[in-house]
């Protein structure tokens, strides 16, 4: 009796399968839609919040993100309009993302330029800073003119 060979990997199939667009998940915070957190009160909003940022809510806020405030309230009414606003540029890093910031375009200050972050749902709850590092990643490469004693003596071209 003759022996049966089996090949390795999954049967191929007669006909081909129809390939289906995926469908995005609805975005949730702690349950609620987009469009349930940007009607919820502020207060009910801190509730969701962890407690690091809704301590931060809960002490007030500065002078400084007190204008911010102003700037996303002007861009989000622009927004609503039709009409495109611009970068909103701001050195408060500290400042927790609200729902209200969806959509978005920030200039955040990283100590030596503004980074341009869009604010998107999956944003909501963390801070500014996060998206700006201010930190580069080094990249070591061969030493510079002058760095060691052996190119003390080798012209400069």
């Amino acid at each position: 009796m003759a022996k049966k060979v089996f090949k390795k990997g999954r049967p191929k199939r007669k006909g081909k399968k129809q390939i289906t667009p995926r469908r995005r998940v609805e975005f949730r915070y702690k349950g609620y839609t987009l469009e349930e957190l940007q009607n919820l009160p502020i207060k009910k909003f801190i509730e969701l919040l962890p407690s690091r940022q809704r301590r931060s809510m809960l002490r007030g806020i500065t002078p400084k993100q007190r204008k911010l405030v102003m700037k996303i309230k002007r861009a989000r009414r622009l927004l609503n309009r039709g009409k495109n606003p611009r970068t909103i540029r701001t050195h408060c890093r500290d400042f927790v993302i609200t729902p209200a910031m969806v959509g978005l375009t920030f200039g955040i200050y990283n100590g030596k330029e503004f980074q341009e972050v869009k604010i998107v749902e999956e944003a909501i709850g963390r801070y500014l800073g996060e998206f700006a590092p201010t930190r580069k990643v080094v990249q070591h490469s061969s030493p510079g003119m002058g760095a060691t004693r052996g190119s003390m003596f080798v012209p400069i071209k």
